[in-house]
């Protein structure tokens, strides 16, 4: 398998490459501090410089499957994605992902980059199982996740404060079904 360091995954109109200090950037910065893209989102807000390279450089440092999703067209950073942490003694992954530039939103770059990071767990990982959490009064990203074929196993009551108030959040998960 490659290193985690330069593993790309590319879709018809996307390339995901590793997460590196290239990402560590003002605009990457600005998705971190924009209250509407980090909404839903357990960290983010009043984020620095300093913070933003040191969760880089953690990532880096602890081989973490994430990568920055890039424009194919141009090569534009549009977002991130990650499955971290990985069990692989019971064969599972949480998911991760933030579409941080706003101008790109609504034209199916999440649901093409979870595809191609889903198939790499599952084909190349061996995964059985990828997890998640997702604030309910977050719809458009349910909606996205139930396209891709999650289902809700449960629901944590009033367990985040996202948007002003406390939220259900709920834990979703798709399985692998060659790999039961």
């Amino acid at each position: 398998m490659e290193d985690y360091n330069t593993l790309t995954l590319d879709t018809e109109r996307l390339r995901l490459a590793p997460i590196s200090f290239i990402h560590c950037n003002e605009t990457y910065l600005k998705w971190m501090n924009d209250p509407e893209t980090i909404r839903y989102l357990e960290t983010g807000g009043s984020y620095t410089m300093e913070e933003l390279r040191n969760y880089i450089e953690n990532a880096v440092n602890n081989k973490i499957y994430f990568w920055g999703i890039h424009l194919k067209s141009n090569g534009k950073h549009i977002g991130n994605i990650k499955i971290d942490p990985i069990n692989y003694k019971h064969g599972y992954g949480e998911y991760g992902i933030l579409m941080g530039d706003r101008d790109e939103w609504g034209k199916g770059y999440a649901k093409e980059a979870s595809s191609v990071v889903i198939e790499f767990c599952f084909n190349v990982l061996k995964l059985r199982k990828i997890n998640l959490g997702v604030a309910a009064d977050n719809k458009n990203a349910v909606s996205l996740y139930e396209k891709i074929g999650f289902i809700v196993e449960g629901i944590l009551k009033e367990h985040g404060f996202y948007g002003g108030k406390l939220c259900n959040v709920l834990r979703m998960a798709i399985f692998n079904k060659g790999n039961l």
